[in-house]
């Protein structure tokens, strides 16, 4: 009788190694993204094939804006922050208020939304608020006005990368706790994967001392050993100032939607000489497009702010 217990114990494990070996093969199977071209697919089912075997972590690295959601006609950052302020502070004389509309006004007269002056006020800005506010400010912006703007294309790439056992992070030059909730719930990754600007909390509530290296141009290459802690496999960006971050990749380099008007001037190191869609080009990167597009229905309190204080809106690398 033990016998037979035992033959049927083994049988048992045999059968569930098998069916746990036809899961991961499973899992493992590429799915291909609708569209893309045959080639763009072939490339990347390609890339994530010859990772199968690797005994290491596998990280894929993203930027936010533009990226992985649309960015057209305003960063969702700014959205949220003149947003908040719109409703929370215009026409109060309170010294909160006041304190506040001040940094905003700043913001807007600086217009440059990638300079690090403007990212530092953002958080500025923040400055005083708990985790929890911050975080219901940008999921409360990306549900009134970004809803339905994170691209389908790259949703199906993120899905791929985690079938073949990928972590998966976003890096982005916004406040950190203000993109953690949005971005978490629609990519279904960790919100600790999404690092953006750090300051240092304090009784949970956001400070005005920002953490280094800020996530934006050469720091956002930094942020990748100083926080994530590994070389990845795969970078993807759409912007100049994704540039170096992208070059950190041991792998698969993707840009997304890549400007091919501006050439870029000697600030702008090796893509000197280069539009942006050029220079990766020559790099070998993989070049997808996606759709962004302004929803007509949708109020975009920043462009109000812009015709308010008579300024032109904000430089983009």
């Amino acid at each position: 009788m033990k016998q037979i217990i035992s033959r049927i114990d083994r049988g048992l494990l045999v059968l569930l190694l098998f069916f746990a070996t036809f899961q991961v093969a499973s899992a493992q199977k590429y799915r291909f993204i609708e569209g893309w071209s045959k080639e763009t697919n072939n490339r990347i089912e390609k890339f994530l094939e010859s990772t199968k075997k690797l005994n290491e972590r596998k990280v894929a690295v993203f930027d936010g804006d533009g990226t992985v959601f649309g960015q057209v006609p305003h960063y969702l950052a700014d959205e949220a922050l003149y947003q908040y302020a719109d409703e929370n502070y215009r026409g109060k004389t309170d010294s909160l208020s006041l304190a506040k509309m001040k940094i905003l006004k700043e913001m807007v007269a600086d217009g440059n939304n990638v300079g690090k002056p403007y990212v530092e006020d953002r958080v500025h800005f923040l400055s005083g608020m708990t985790t929890e506010e911050v975080m219901e400010m940008g999921y409360k912006c990306y549900l009134k006005s970004y809803q339905g703007k994170f691209y389908p294309e790259m949703k199906a790439l993120i899905e791929n990368l985690k079938s073949f056992g990928f972590e998966v992070w976003i890096l982005t030059a916004s406040p950190e706790y203000l993109y953690q909730k949005f971005i978490a719930v629609e990519l279904g990754i960790p919100d600790i994967n999404i690092v953006g600007v750090k300051s240092v909390i304090v009784d949970d509530r956001l400070t005005d001392i920002i953490v280094l290296p800020i996530p934006q141009d050469d720091g956002k290459a930094n942020t990748i050993p100083t926080f994530i802690k590994t070389r990845p496999l795969l970078v993807g960006g759409n912007s100049r100032g994704d540039m170096d971050m992208i070059n950190k990749s041991k792998g698969l380099k993707l840009v997304v939607n890549p400007d091919d008007i501006t050439v870029r001037g000697t600030d702008d190191g090796p893509m000197h000489g280069y539009t942006v869609k050029q220079y990766w080009e020559k790099e070998g990167a993989v070049i997808v497009n996606c759709n962004d597009t302004r929803d007509p229905k949708v109020r975009f309190h920043t462009g109000e702010w812009k015709i308010r204080e008579n300024i032109p809106h904000p430089k983009k690398k």
